[in-house]
């Protein structure tokens, strides 16, 4: 049998159960696995598994499913650990809906807990995943139950007569944080939450404090096939391994600019540099950056959003905050002016360009602190 595993999420990484059950996995045939999404890829440095788990592209876990099925694997694994049995089942919908190949798929969800379970989410998939789930001593779940336990009934993300789009979130607790495509557009107020867009657009929270700032940020959006996540991207406490260590005797060096934590941070791993804007994205590539042993500089209000349990940040780091708002505009003026409107600029000397964005953060006259690592 030729296994196609998909491994999503930093949780199920960090807590070891990805490298075990792939191992587990291996005596019933050829196994294969790669990862599904973003946030799993620094676990799977941190766990030293980037020979075992493919991290290579990043690719959506239902892109993940359908290049395996391009491959002419005979099952998909696809392995979470979600917050909850609820965000972890409406995860497993979500993939295999969006599938356009729909692969015989078993999830295994949350397998270190009292109510993890295994799904067949095709029937061809039922006698594979029945016995997972007696091997593995997991609860076998119908994606039927699936359905009634998350959706009541309804579809997700259901067309309504006065053509707002409305999208209902699975497994959310009160007080956290609600990301799509990787942006913070609101808070949690309730354990029930619904996204409201028009237009492309996110108007309303019902449940929730809408973040108006991210809204901005995020642009019009398909809510139905938007990626949404809610809690901590990384929940775990992690012991960060750096993967390489950074030379400062080179003769030129790669500067990168990056305004939108969604954008693949990872393929930065080769700068020497970052000028990040915006506190989340400041914090997200300053905890997966520090990996490679690259500093960044954070153009930050202080209005910081909790996504990772704890962020860390490389040696000769610098974080800039202003007051509320001036982020974006100095961003603005520094990727016009200093790095000409591209991503990428290179230099001579990494004293001088930091003394040259310090210029025109002086030249826009608006008040700052500067912390450095």
């Amino acid at each position: 049998m030729r296994i196609g595993v998909v491994v999503h999420g930093p949780q199920i990484v960090d807590s070891g159960y990805a490298a075990k059950l792939i191992d587990f996995l291996k005596k019933y045939g050829e196994v294969r696995a790669r990862l599904g999404g973003t946030m799993g890829r620094t676990a799977v440095y941190d766990a030293h598994l980037e020979d075992v788990i493919d991290i290579s592209e990043k690719r959506l876990p239902s892109e993940s499913v359908d290049l395996f099925a391009d491959e002419g694997v005979d099952i998909v694994v696809l392995m979470n650990y979600g917050k909850s049995r609820i965000t972890g089942h409406g995860f497993g919908y979500k993939v295999f809906q969006r599938s356009e190949k729909k692969p015989p798929v078993v999830q295994i969800e949350r397998p270190g807990e009292p109510d993890g379970s295994v799904v067949a989410w095709k029937r061809e998939a039922e006698p594979f995943a029945e016995k997972l789930a007696r091997e593995l001593e997991l609860e076998m779940v119908d994606p039927e139950e699936v359905c009634r336990e998350i959706f009541h009934g309804e579809p997700c993300g259901e067309q309504k007569p006065d053509r707002r789009e409305y999208r209902r979130l699975v497994g959310v607790s009160e007080n956290e944080n609600i990301f799509v495509n990787g942006i913070v557009v609101g808070v949690s107020t309730s354990d029930d939450v619904t996204l409201v867009a028009e237009d492309g657009v996110i108007t309303e929270i019902i449940g929730g404090n809408i973040k108006e700032h991210g809204v901005e940020k995020l642009g019009r959006v398909n809510l139905k096939d938007a990626v949404v996540k809610t809690g901590l991207l990384r929940r775990s406490e992690v012991r960060p391994r750096k993967v390489k260590v950074r030379k400062n005797n080179k003769k030129k060096y790669r500067v990168s600019f990056l305004n939108h934590a969604a954008e693949d941070i990872y393929t930065l791993h080769d700068s020497d540099l970052v000028v990040t804007v915006g506190d989340d994205t400041t914090l997200v590539a300053a905890d997966i950056l520090y990996r490679f042993d690259v500093p960044i500089i954070g153009i930050t209000d202080g209005d910081i959003d909790r996504v990772v349990k704890k962020g860390f940040k490389c040696a000769d780091s610098i974080i800039i905050e202003f007051d509320g708002g001036w982020d974006d505009i100095v961003g603005e003026r520094i990727h016009r002016e200093l790095f000409r409107g591209k991503n990428t600029i290179e230099t001579h000397d990494l004293e001088t360009f930091k003394r040259d964005l310090l210029q025109i953060i002086d030249n826009i006259g608006a008040s700052y602190t500067v912390r450095y690592t």
